[in-house]
């Protein structure tokens, strides 16, 4: 945790949060979150499964001026890894090579991960420093899927500084196609066996 912040959460709650919190009356509220439980810091079983489901997130930068980016990040399952307490990483995809996280972070390495399950009506954030490290094949080789049709191009490193569960409170309910798709072959291959056992029913003797 940073040495000016006595609590994970004031990663984002600045003096300025508060004081809208406290103009907005939820600011008790919080006081007391932080006395408790609060922010998490470190990479729990929890999270870990969380982010092993996950094949996509957006990764939201800034540059020395401020000016905010947010790239949407894409992959197979579990594509965001676990290095150790404090550290993820995932591979990075070539795209459309405007490189403005990688600039971004060349020259502000404070960065958000925004991830969500819109099935389960779920999300977590999470706050640290980002880097990204070229030409490092055997770090690569440890994030990449060679089942993924993406080419690696780099990797992304992320310090976890704080992270925090969202209530469900509108996020619309959302399901990937190759879940719906498992579903409906379920459903399909169920009702061809109805429909079998139904035939051999009605053509059995009385």
């Amino acid at each position: 945790m940073h040495s000016n912040r006595p609590y994970p959460n004031d990663i984002a709650f600045t003096p300025s949060v508060k004081a809208v919190q406290a103009r907005k009356g939820s600011r008790s509220a919080y006081a007391r979150m932080e006395q408790g439980r609060g922010w998490q810091t470190a990479v729990t079983p929890e999270l870990q499964a969380w982010l092993a489901q996950l094949n996509s997130f957006y990764l939201a930068t800034a540059n020395a001026q401020g000016q905010p980016y947010i790239q949407h990040r894409g992959g197979p399952a579990g594509f965001l890894k676990v290095l150790d307490a404090h550290t993820l990483a995932f591979a990075d995809f070539s795209g459309n090579r405007q490189y403005i996280s990688a600039g971004n972070l060349a020259e502000n390495p404070q960065a958000f991960l925004f991830t969500m399950d819109y099935a389960r009506r779920r999300r977590i954030k999470l706050w640290g420093r980002a880097r990204v490290v070229e030409n490092d094949p055997a770090l690569l080789q440890r994030l990449a899927d060679p089942d993924y049709e993406g080419m690696p191009e780099q990797a992304v490193v992320f310090a976890l500084e704080a992270w925090d569960v969202n209530c469900p409170q509108h996020i619309p309910q959302k399901f990937d196609a190759a879940d719906v798709e498992r579903a409906l072959r379920a459903r399909d291959e169920r009702i061809a066996a109805l429909e079998q056992e139904l035939v051999r029913y009605r053509a059995a003797p009385p």
